[in-house]
């Protein structure tokens, strides 16, 4: 949590320390920020390479010297293959001078692309095609070299190995370790400046560091988002989680544009309609928490992998809810697998906790997802998804308005609702119920409704007897909880 963050403010100070300028610190701090979002790209084949989690064998690829024959058999043998019976693992190894150069690639293209998406420069798009470069030119995928490499390639380089170092109570083995690689994996230059300044720049990085602070060391002016631009951002983002897996090609996009049709049939209003396309295009920017191969398991996953899996939602309230314009998005994006019955996840809330929105994108979620392919079965086809949703509507686990909205956006033929059937009241007596719970008098609804009085007062009486009550106060009690004044 907040790795990219402290890399970015300990890049800053750096370049500083290197005396750069404000355009130069600008790129220092976004390549810091946005160097590894492109690390849902190829995910497949991590996992063959890897194993299930193969951001662990990531992670500590930072803590070897890849020109030490010793420190690299030894990362090999541990990570390669991981899980596979020995001559599975062989194979793997044997892949892996091919393998994981073309992965690589495929990350540094996928992160240009999303940068050049966001409207960065040049220059930055170019330090994120060189992530995995290194001053020595081992690097990959294309062994660019020395002066060759950004500036902010090779500040940010330093920078996000010593937060590695600092975040594993390895402090002691840092200075040592950066004169080690300077000159191989690291510009001489850049390492001398940081050993000679390493407790100033390191002072106050905290594991917790805080969005506003993270914020606020932005060099220059800082840049802020228009509606327009914010909706590219949020649509990179939906298209960064999507490549978690094959199967969830689009997911985002479509949850987006369904639920956002829909709540125009739900009769939302035209800024609610902007908010829930927004949503589905966050709602699962949490699944970066789980481990990819958890994702792609053909068999029933055991119950230690199911609990990371229902805590995706939380991480996505948790990832958005940082910041403060973004906290009402999050926090109803990550109801999207909540039911009404409380038998979803992850705060199992239940009935009216549930907004009208959260309620139209778990219908648009759990109606899409059964579109597409899983691991463990095929896709349904649009009649099959519709049938599933009805039945997760008869069980009481969706709503039915949202889920017939849902339905009829997605273009199936849905019954309206007739609420004239809730204690077998009929529209009119609905009315004349909704003018009871506003306290109008009988003559003032008479005239609302253009009816004699007299005629008022048998409907009130009708309304009374299909409810068992005998004052207005219950009346209107039982319209509020049966949803009829909506």
């Amino acid at each position: 949590m907040e790795w990219a963050l402290n890399s970015a403010l300990l890049g800053v100070r750096l370049g500083e320390a290197l005396g750069l300028g404000g355009q130069e610190l600008h790129e220092v701090y976004y390549v810091a920020l946005l160097r590894y979002i492109g690390c849902t790209a190829d995910v497949e084949t991590r996992i063959e390479l890897f194993g299930d989690n193969p951001g662990e064998a990531g992670s500590q690829y930072t803590f070897i010297d890849v020109i030490n024959a010793d420190e690299m058999a030894g990362w090999l043998d541990r990570y390669v293959g991981r899980g596979q019976d020995p001559d599975q693992k062989l194979l793997t190894m044997q892949k892996m001078p091919t393998a994981l150069p073309a992965h690589v690639r495929a990350h540094c293209e996928v992160a240009q692309f999303f940068v050049d998406r966001l409207g960065f420069s040049t220059t930055i798009q170019q330090s994120i095609l060189q992530t995995y470069e290194r001053w020595d030119g081992l690097g990959m995928p294309f062994g660019v070299k020395g002066d060759n490499l950004t500036v902010a390639t090779r500040i940010t380089q330093l920078a996000q190995d010593v937060e590695s170092y600092r975040r594993a109570g390895k402090m002691a083995e840092v200075e040592a370790v950066v004169r080690q690689r300077a000159n191989t994996a690291y510009d001489p230059h850049i390492a001398e400046v940081f050993c000679r300044q390493t407790d100033r720049l390191l002072s106050g990085l905290d594991d917790e560091v805080r969005l506003e602070t993270a914020l606020a060391a932005e060099p220059g002016e800082h840049r802020y988002l228009t509606d327009d631009e914010f909706d590219v951002a949020a649509l990179v983002l939906a298209d960064f989680i999507d490549l978690l897996s094959p199967d969830y090609a689009c997911h985002s996009r479509k949850v987006a544009s369904l639920v956002a049709t829909a709540a125009q049939y739900y009769g939302l209003p035209a800024s609610d309609v902007k908010a829930v396309e927004r949503m589905g295009w966050l709602h699962d920017i949490g699944k970066i928490s789980v481990p990819p191969g958890i994702w792609r398991k053909k068999r029933a996953l055991s119950s230690s992998e199911w609990e990371r899996v229902r805590l995706h939602p939380y991480y996505t309230e948790r990832i958005l809810g940082q910041a403060p314009l973004l906290s009402q998005l999050g926090a109803c994006a990550a109801l999207h697998h909540e039911r009404l019955d409380g038998s979803g996840y992850h705060r199992g809330v239940s009935g009216s906790a549930l907004s009208p929105a959260a309620r139209l994108l778990a219908a648009a979620n759990f109606y899409c997802a059964r579109l597409e392919p899983r691991s463990f079965r095929a896709a349904f086809s649009p009649e099959d998804a519709a049938d599933e949703l009805r039945k997760e509507i008869r069980a009481g686990k969706l709503d039915s308005d949202a889920g017939k909205a849902i339905l009829a956006a997605a273009g199936h033929r849905v019954l309206p609702v007739r609420q004239e059937r809730v204690a077998g009241l009929s529209e009119r007596e609905i009315e004349v119920l909704r003018l009871i719970a506003q306290g109008l008098s009988n003559r003032q609804m008479a005239h609302s409704l253009k009816v004699a009085e007299t005629t008022i007062g048998t409907h009130i009486a009708h309304i009374y007897d299909k409810l068992n009550v005998s004052t207005r106060a219950a009346a209107t009690l039982f319209a509020m909880q049966n949803n009829l004044l909506q």
